[in-house]
């Protein structure tokens, strides 16, 4: 069967090439009626467009930014070393992408940054950084330039994102209380869970997944108020250290988001091996020896490969006036241990 081709459309709805190519491009200066035979057109001859055909016959470079945190964290790092590998494959075919760190921690920094893009040069944007009123002001900026933007492994559902790449939070959080709650069944005490900062959305639906779990199934356990860190090591250490002396019935402890590195060396000044039940967040260098070296237990991950590819995919696929294959683009939520450390 011969596909339809855009002079079918034009001959069928009785308008131009020009005006067919407009309306396949989603530009305004189109007639509303016209727009609608040709709309009419496309759904009667069944016509599919061939984007990539399309982007090529017009040279069209698409120019991608990822806007991630700065800082020691070992996720981010696995998320850049991500981005450079995906940069080579067929999913950023004629297509520039870029990262911008930003001080995550100072919402007036991330603005400034962002307010100095090039709108201009960009296409699409994914961002993991924490939803404050200024982000959102900003978010709004950058897709009032008609440029798309994804929310990355934290949701911010108030600032009108086209799509959110990641885990669902909430389920992980569950999880985690899951695995507590098998791992120390039948047994009564205190968990202590720690975060960087309370004010990133994945870390509070993590939370609100562990303590509904927790409740519901294992009410033996308590969960203590939740420790921010704020990136510093200090901090760490004396509040750590604090709160294991502080609670003689502390049976495990849940670290929700980054600075695992400077957690786990401040667990393994206070508490001897195996004494505490620990869980950690996403697979980097540091929770891979933890795990191999038996300071961790098991870490909730999810395929940082898969969600920047799927981030990039979302993203053209919103440039393109394509459908999201949502089944595709769903990142899972695994669990390792050392017996399945990959």
């Amino acid at each position: 069967m011969v596909k339809p081709t855009v002079h079918d459309i034009a001959r069928e709805a009785g308008v131009s090439l020009s005006t067919v190519d407009r309306v396949l491009n989603g530009r305004k200066d189109v007639r509303p009626k016209n727009a609608e035979r040709v709309k009419a057109a496309v759904k009667k001859l069944g016509y599919v467009r061939d984007t990539n055909a399309a982007n090529l016959a017009k040279q069209r470079r698409y120019k991608f930014l990822f806007v991630l945190p700065v800082g020691s964290n070992h996720f981010v790092e696995t998320i850049v070393s991500s981005v450079e590998e995906a940069s080579g494959t067929q999913i950023v075919d004629r297509a520039d992408v870029d990262v911008l760190l930003v001080n995550a921690a100072d919402p007036h920094a991330v603005v400034d940054r962002l307010k100095m893009l090039d709108l201009s040069a960009l296409d699409g944007v994914a961002i993991m950084v924490p939803e404050t009123p200024q982000v959102r002001d900003a978010i709004a900026h950058i897709k009032s330039a008609g440029i798309y933007v994804v929310a990355l492994v934290s949701d911010l559902p108030n600032s009108k994102c086209d799509h959110f790449v990641g885990i669902d939070n909430f389920s992980a959080g569950k999880t985690a209380g899951a695995l507590l709650g098998k791992f120390l069944r039948n047994e009564t005490g205190s968990i202590l869970v720690v975060t960087n900062s309370m004010v990133a959305r994945d870390s509070i639906e993590r939370r609100f997944g562990l303590d509904e779990v927790l409740a519901r199934d294992f009410p033996s356990l308590k969960t203590l108020p939740t420790i921010e860190f704020y990136d510093d090591p200090d901090r760490i250490h004396e509040t750590l250290s604090h709160a294991i002396s502080a609670h003689s019935d502390l049976k495990a402890v849940y670290s929700m988001g980054s600075g695992n590195a400077a957690m786990l060396d401040a667990l393994r000044e206070n508490i001897a091996p195996g004494q505490l039940v620990v869980l950690a967040h996403d697979l980097t260098s540091v929770t891979r020896q933890a795990l191999q070296d038996g300071d961790l237990d098991a870490v909730i991950v999810q395929n940082v490969g898969h969600l920047v590819r799927s981030a990039l995919r979302v993203l053209r696929a919103k440039c393109d006036g394509t459908n999201i294959f949502e089944a595709q683009e769903q990142i899972r939520i695994e669990i390792i241990m050392r017996e399945n450390l990959y």
